[in-house]
């Protein structure tokens, strides 16, 4: 029987909750840090990515971009080209509290900002990608957050609302929202965190949630 309060489905955020995705840092061992900042501010690398995740192609998005701009044409590339040394490594612990909670029937959402081909890349990698009970892919919806049409767009079709969800992420922008709609929300720090927060919730027990 649920306790009051207690969630029914749990909603991940994949970028820097399941996933690291640190695309600073992958260039500031590349070109260094200096080289990094430039190229950063003279080309909108975060706005071409924002366009393959609300559904933009993966490949003809990013070498558009480097066409554009031949002085930077080989690191933008990489972007592309070197993608899931981006999106790396996995975070195990948080990966290992998504299984747990399935191993409990407890339904697990992604609700994640991400191409459609970025997305089937990745899942060649992270295969855990595609055990959620139900998906919620910006690049396939044409939506990202924290724009709050995808937030009821998870309501709609899961059936499930206000504080019958329990939501990461790691961005507070994307967590106002969600409150917005009456979710249960976590700001993600660290795995352990949330870990404490999914015991706190009812949702693992200690042990479940090592």
């Amino acid at each position: 029987m649920r306790q009051d309060n207690q969630p029914q489905a749990v909603v991940f955020d994949v970028g820097n909750v399941l996933i690291e995705w640190q695309p600073e840092r992958f260039y500031d061992a590349e070109i260094g840090k200096e080289r990094r900042l430039a190229m950063f501010e003279a080309v909108d690398l975060h706005g071409m990515n924002e366009r393959v995740d609300l559904g933009e192609h993966f490949t003809d998005t990013i070498y558009a971009m480097a066409e554009e701009n031949p002085d930077w044409r080989a690191e933008i590339r990489m972007w592309h080209d070197r993608w899931i040394e981006l999106a790396t490594p996995a975070i195990d612990h948080s990966v290992r509290l998504m299984k747990a909670l399935q191993a409990k029937d407890i339904p697990v959402f992604s609700l994640t900002n991400f191409g459609i081909q970025s997305y089937d890349y990745a899942t060649t990698h992270y295969p855990f990608l595609k055990e959620f009970d139900r998906d919620f892919i910006s690049g396939h919806l044409g939506m990202t957050k924290p724009d709050p049409a995808i937030y009821a767009t998870l309501e709609k079709t899961s059936g499930l609302s206000g504080d019958a969800l329990l939501f990461a992420d790691d961005r507070a922008d994307n967590i106002e929202v969600a409150q917005s709609f009456g979710w249960q929300t976590h700001l993600f720090e660290g795995p352990q965190g949330w870990a404490n927060r999914l015991v706190a919730a009812g949702l693992l027990t200690e042990a479940e949630a090592v």
